[in-house]
């Protein structure tokens, strides 16, 4: 693969020969693949040697890998939020997980695919949705035409002994008989979406809950992978290689309708594996850290993106960027400008990746994630600037469900991914000069604790603004 420098270099070349790279001609569909609690190292591009997925490779061959890529939080929920709006979700108060009866999303927050239904795109939210259960919370009333899946946290993967079909999935609002794999049944329902769709401009959010707990798994899959021992990583392997294997069917799908060339391919995960008590048998190797905290493991994801024809090939891109981006980004794909009034907190990254801007899209990248509301709040926070970053982090103790550990540290992540190694006491003046550049960050934000969910009134329904 070629670095970021590489990647100027190729470009200059290509203008040299009278073949730059022009923006193209026509809006391009925008499909954005999430998947669940997967490990930073359990992709074959971060180098996985016992799970392969060259499925979700082939996004990186054909694109472009970020190795700085990040969540905007270490939990589902609120790193769903930030996706979605393009905005740090704690501007408004989606601080940690939601439940199918909390308020979740906040009725004023417009989505993407608000914007991309207003762009002219016929809209697709497929898997987990997670951002809270009221009616005006329905994919369906936050710019999705069309919709299958489930609300909540999580679903089981096969129909529970005695049943006859996995629980509580939807198409639209009415219920659904699936009895297959459901990570199967989500790939077969977005390569229909994208059949339905090939002559139209689309946007397809395809959320995968894999390799989010429980951990369940086809004995197709675990065949697979007998040569591991440990049961949960075995099963865990087996459910990453459904995933690949769906993502191949959409990516074959996309190719066979002949729409590589104008269609815009995210692949990312929502936040690192989780380990410890809560270990789904994800492996975030080389970081330290994990869902939950904002240690490198916690949020440095697989981020991948590839768009044939208009991004360079098997590139790697080095500086960070965040999920907040991937809105801006396909706004502009689809012809978009995102205007100053919507305060979006990410930025188009085409410029970047077609080396038309070579400064890094973002000066600085923050983190607050509050789990649990105070009293019991565990504080987590975190500012990178540049190759240094900054965190205040709580770090659950190796089997213990209830047992914390504090991290604060001064890092150099360019000498130091693994975070090991505390430079406060050497850069005194950087680490006072970040945690203040933090602060005022913070300053701007809801208080932590003030969840969306509690600030939803009972007639929050009727406030709903109108959709762009």
């Amino acid at each position: 693969m070629t670095s970021k420098t590489s990647v100027s270099f190729l470009i200059a070349l290509t203008v040299l020969a009278g073949c730059a790279p022009e923006p193209a001609n026509h809006p391009a569909n925008v499909v954005v693949i999430l998947s669940d609690d997967q490990g930073y190292a359990d992709v074959g591009v971060h180098g996985s040697k016992d799970i392969p997925t060259p499925h979700i490779d082939s996004i990186a061959r054909n694109g472009v890998r970020f190795s700085n890529g990040y969540a905007s939080a270490p939990q589902c929920a609120p790193s769903r939020a930030g996706l979605l709006t393009g905005r740090y979700q704690n501007r408004f108060g989606f601080e940690e997980n939601v439940y199918a009866t909390d308020g979740g999303l906040p009725a004023e927050e417009i989505t993407f695919g608000d914007r991309m239904r207003a762009a002219g795109r016929v809209t697709g939210f497929i898997g987990k949705w997670h951002l809270g259960g009221q009616y005006y919370n329905h994919p369906l009333e936050r710019g999705f035409d069309e919709t299958f899946g489930f609300l909540g946290a999580l679903s089981s993967y096969l129909p529970p002994v005695g049943q006859s079909s996995i629980p509580n999935l939807t198409r639209g609002r009415d219920p659904v008989v699936v009895t297959d794999y459901l990570t199967r049944a989500f790939g077969r329902e977005a390569t229909a979406f994208i059949d339905r769709h090939q002559n139209q401009p689309f946007f397809l959010l395809l959320a995968f809950n894999a390799p989010h707990e429980p951990v369940q798994a086809s004995q197709e899959y675990l065949d697979r992978f007998a040569q591991i021992g440990n049961p949960t990583r075995r099963a865990y392997a087996a459910m990453v290689a459904a995933l690949d294997d769906a993502v191949g069917e959409v990516l074959d799908k996309i190719a066979a309708c002949g729409l590589e060339d104008r269609t815009l391919i995210f692949f990312l995960s929502d936040n690192g594996g989780p380990l410890g008590a809560t270990w789904n048998g994800a492996s975030n190797e080389p970081l330290q850290g994990a869902k939950g905290n904002v240690l490198e493991g916690g949020i440095r994801v697989p981020f991948l993106v590839q768009w044939k024809g208009r991004l360079p090939a098997g590139s790697v891109y080095e500086d960070p960027v965040i999920a907040l981006d991937l809105l801006p980004t396909a706004l502009a794909a689809a012809g978009v400008e995102a205007r100053p009034e919507w305060k979006l907190d990410g930025v188009n990254l085409l410029p970047y990746l077609e080396g038309r801007r070579t400064t890094p899209p973002h000066d600085v990248l923050f983190w607050r994630f509050i789990f649990r509301p105070p009293p019991l709040s565990r504080r987590n926070w975190a500012i990178r600037e540049g190759d240094w970053k900054l965190v205040n982090t709580k770090v659950r103790l190796p089997g213990k469900q209830r047992a914390w550990r504090s991290v604060s540290k001064l890092i150099n992540l360019r000498v130091d991914p693994h975070e090991d190694h505390d430079l406060s006491d050497v850069e005194p003046e950087r680490a006072k000069a970040l945690a203040a550049r933090w602060a005022a960050w913070d300053a701007e934000l809801m208080p932590p604790g003030q969840s969306a969910g509690k600030r939803r009134s009972a007639g929050a329904e009727a406030a709903v603004p109108a959709r762009p």
